[in-house]
């Protein structure tokens, strides 16, 4: 990756960026077309390998962007000392809002990336995929179940969650009406509702 990329406008910078994670995002590292980056972030082909080479060059530059750029965010939101699995639940979800405001598909483009089977892709990410990985799971780890209902799951709650949270960030994304605030709205108000059905009030 040429360095000079961040000589440019940052309009510019974050039009490309932009443009490649919802292309990566929707179709996958194979599928994706370096044709329909620069016709997405309305540069030239020639702009595009000049400062990212080849295919590979922006997927690599892309992940290790929104990688740094999500464990920024999490470490800044997400209390350390916090055990509750909704609140934890909660901060994720604003830590990714904080994200998306400014990338809207950053965080569909790292889903599909923990998803990737394509060697060449795996094989220029997995470090830091690896890192991304084990944050989140040190931040799971932080849960404390003993305030959940009698037969509640931890380990099949926080994968409900998950479930959710990723299945209505693609269906908004996938029907093109994506708005930040609605998509954090309708995430936080369906961890609500698994909150009422699985956390004991007797405490």
């Amino acid at each position: 990756m040429n360095d000079k990329f961040f000589d440019l406008k940052k309009e510019k910078q974050d039009r490309i960026i932009n443009a490649a994670m919802k292309v990566f995002a929707l179709n996958g590292y194979r599928n994706a077309s370096t044709d329909d980056i620069v016709k997405e972030a309305g540069i030239s082909k020639g702009l595009l390998f000049h400062y990212f080479e080849s295919k590979i060059g922006v997927y690599t530059f892309l992940f290790d962007y929104s990688a740094r750029y999500t464990t920024l965010e999490l470490k800044s939101n997400v209390d350390s000392d916090l055990t509750d699995i909704f609140e934890i639940m909660r901060q994720i979800e604003f830590s990714k809002l904080l994200t998306i405001r400014s990338h809207p598909y950053m965080q569909m483009f790292l889903k599909s990336c923990m998803k990737e089977d394509i060697f060449e892709a795996l094989a220029a990410i997995e470090e830091k995929r690896t890192a991304l990985s084990e944050l989140y799971d040190s931040i799971y780890m932080q849960i404390d179940p003993s305030n959940l209902v009698e037969d509640a799951d931890k380990d099949m709650l926080l994968g409900i969650i998950k479930f959710t949270t990723e299945g209505l960030m693609s269906r908004y994304f996938r029907e093109e009406c994506y708005q930040s605030s609605e998509f954090y709205e309708d995430v936080t108000a369906y961890i609500g509702m698994l909150e009422k059905i699985s956390k004991r009030t007797n405490l």
